[in-house]
């Protein structure tokens, strides 16, 4: 018994007529009822009454009829669940994400944007820093990842880079420089710094490290912090200053001030990667929205 046997069967009981059946289906009347009288045979019981003006169900075929649209509906069901998928629009996506990228607006919005265009994947977020994120996306335990690149961009890693972003001093609010608006790297040569060390931070430790450097010191670091979005809190009690993406600046915390960076060119790169090769619709979809 195959799906088509099914479908002329139902085509029948709907026109309860061979000949409209026929028709419909776009096969000769003929064959059609021979494919059915096979399908009888197969059964060993009699589906249609043959009448002057057609065909009417059997106690047999009507029971028949129920269980043959279930049938033909659970395969059009699975035929289009295997297309959505194809498609991209069910699955999974795991999405990685650094403390900091979380604060940039492209990385909500992107996030935001898949959600709403693809309701049904099942969309999982974990945020991690740079080198762990990067290793679980080599390690297939994530598809993507918004991530902090250095210099050199890791390799078998496919990358779409966005604008860069400047970076701010975070001060105490009761630092005696706290007050202004904009300062050189070089008010801070004295200062304790709180920072996420490398390797768990080591994009932006290493961009905040180099720029200090040109401007003549080496920053001490005080109070290391496990990730950018807790700096703030331990410069907040007066444990440091530190150097942030400018996007960290929209978290208002009690007793701090962000101040620009005068003079230096402080630039927090950030980046969506994802395995070369990976040909997931879903992932695909994702991209696509770039």
């Amino acid at each position: 018994m195959e799906l088509r046997h099914l479908r002329y069967f139902v085509e029948v009981a709907s026109e309860r007529n061979f000949t409209r059946a026929a028709e419909k289906l776009g096969i000769g009347q003929p064959p059609l009822s021979q494919q059915i009288k096979s399908l009888e045979r197969e059964l060993g019981v009699e589906l249609f009454r043959r009448t002057a003006h057609g065909a009417e169900l059997t106690g047999a075929g009507e029971a028949f009829l129920i269980e043959a649209q279930r049938v033909l509906g659970g395969a059009q069901r699975a035929a289009q669940a295997a297309q959505r998928a194809a498609r991209g629009e069910t699955g999974r996506l795991r999405i990685g994400f650094t403390g900091s990228a979380a604060f940039n607006p492209v990385v909500p919005a992107l996030i935001q944007r898949f959600k709403s265009r693809y309701p049904t994947v099942d969309l999982t977020l974990e945020e991690a820093n740079t080198p762990a994120l990067l290793q679980r996306l080599l390690d297939d335990e994530i598809d993507a990842v918004f991530f902090r690149p250095g210099t050199t961009l890791p390799e078998h890693v496919q990358t779409h880079r966005f604008a860069d972003e400047p970076m701010k001093i975070v001060l105490p609010s009761t630092h005696p420089l706290a007050a202004k608006k904009r300062l050189p790297l070089t008010a801070l040569a004295d200062e304790p710094f709180v920072l996420v060390p490398g390797p768990a931070g080591v994009t932006l430790h290493d961009e905040i490290v180099r720029a200090c450097g040109e401007a003549g010191f080496s920053p001490h670091l005080a109070q290391p912090a496990p990730q950018v979005s807790s700096v703030i809190n331990l410069v907040a009690a007066g444990l440091g200053v530190s150097i942030v993406p400018a996007a960290i600046a929209q978290v208002q915390v009690k007793g701090v001030r962000y101040v620009d960076v005068q003079g230096a060119k402080m630039r927090a790169r950030l980046a969506l990667g994802w395995r070369e090769g990976d040909a997931s619709a879903t992932l695909g979809n994702l991209v696509g929205l770039l």
